[in-house]
């Protein structure tokens, strides 16, 4: 049973062309910040803050920052600080696109600053095929083709090319408060996933990420993902970005993280050399694993019968902690439910079929607000 509670409707600007205005192709809504993006048919994007859906009738006629065309897709991005998570975290948005003259991709970073105004980020990465222009953005070495798709979490995103057939995961630090030239925030490329089956969804949430497939969709622990290999090493003091007590005995010994972000390194502590971590996509390190979708007759009810090998999860939304939401190409809805995995174990889970009168052709998930801190504590100790 579904239960709308408010609607509300609100007008969209459609700038004063003498040609016919570009339409609205997609939309996409941030709740802590109240913030929203609007892809446009021309592939610009629209960015609005302190944007309330139930209060406003209409949006102002000038977004506070318009990125122009051409631009593939955007998702938003939560920062926040180790070990203790804020309730309020920074807000960040990530378009990414073609360079106009070279093979590369740009991706641009603007954070929501203190006056409540988005702002372009001064961005600090340091390896190789990542570099950051102060006009364009970040610029990766990387040849745009198609099929881009962004995802976005808690100081986390993850970027997927079709024409590539690779997924890199991506960790973005803020390094400090608002300043004259902007906010700081540091970047680094995490991992890489090459693909060798079709990808046709793709989420970043509560610690997890998970592929739609066919036939299904593969859940990876994102924490074992962005750690890669570790490195023993015995040191009392040992920087932010360190990860600490998984498998080793003694009080003092940690393990070096992949993902370290810190750009603060003193002469007493260890220097952690930043680099990315190749992975196979069906490969089960990590405790990775794949999990089919179960076609079975609901009963008292109709569900669509189709060959197995035609269904693709085409949709993933978290709706708590452990249960996410699928959509299958036949428009069929599934719940997910997954363990929380510990380190070095394998992740447990199963997927059944919910009961329904109706095919489903688009999903959304509006985010429980009560989730907050078990979202920041989950994801703010990697």
């Amino acid at each position: 049973m579904v239960v709308i509670s408010r609607a509300s409707k609100l007008s969209l600007p459609n700038p004063s062309l003498p040609s016919s205005p570009p339409q609205i192709t997609s939309a996409l809504y941030e709740p802590n910040s109240l913030s929203l993006a609007l892809m446009r048919s021309d592939s610009s994007i629209s960015l609005y803050s302190s944007i309330s859906l139930f209060t406003l009738s209409s949006l102002p006629s000038t977004p506070q920052v318009l990125i122009p065309s051409p631009s593939y897709s955007f998702t938003f991005l939560l920062l926040n600080h180790t070990p203790n998570p804020n309730p309020s975290p920074r807000v960040a948005f990530i378009a990414v696109g073609p360079h106009r003259s070279e093979p590369k991709l740009v991706l641009r970073l603007y954070v929501l600053k203190r006056n409540n105004f988005y702002g372009k980020a001064q961005v600090f990465c340091k390896q190789k095929g990542v570099s950051f222009d102060e006009k364009l953005g970040v610029l990766l070495d990387i040849t745009h083709g198609v099929g881009l798709k962004l995802v976005g979490s808690v100081n986390f995103f993850a970027m997927h090319s079709l024409s590539s057939s690779k997924i890199w995961v991506f960790g973005v630090m803020l390094m400090d408060g608002d300043g004259d030239d902007g906010v700081r925030v540091n970047l680094m490329r995490c991992a890489v996933i090459e693909c060798c089956k079709p990808v046709w969804s793709l989420s970043l949430s509560f610690g997890f990420m998970i592929l739609g497939e066919d036939n299904g969709v593969r859940v990876l622990n994102l924490r074992s993902l962005v750690k890669g290999k570790v490195k023993k090493i015995k040191n009392s003091s040992l920087p932010n970005g360190i990860i600490g007590d998984y498998g080793f005995d003694g009080p003092t010994e940690r393990i070096a993280c992949n993902g370290y972000l810190d750009e603060k390194i003193d002469k007493h502590s260890v220097s952690v050399k930043q680099r990315s971590v190749k992975y196979k996509q069906d490969s089960d390190e990590g405790g990775a694993c794949f999990l089919a979708f179960r076609m079975k007759e609901v009963e008292g009810l109709k569900s669509t019968k189709m060959p197995l090998m035609s269904l693709k999860a085409i949709s993933i939304q978290a709706v708590s902690l452990k249960k996410f939401l699928i959509l299958d190409s036949s428009g069929n809805l599934h719940m997910l439910h997954l363990s929380s995995p510990v380190a070095g174990s394998n992740i447990i889970g199963h997927i059944r079929q919910l009961p329904h009168v109706m095919n489903v052709q688009k999903l959304a998930v509006h985010p429980d607000i009560s989730l907050r801190m078990l979202l920041y504590t989950n994801h703010m100790d990697y």
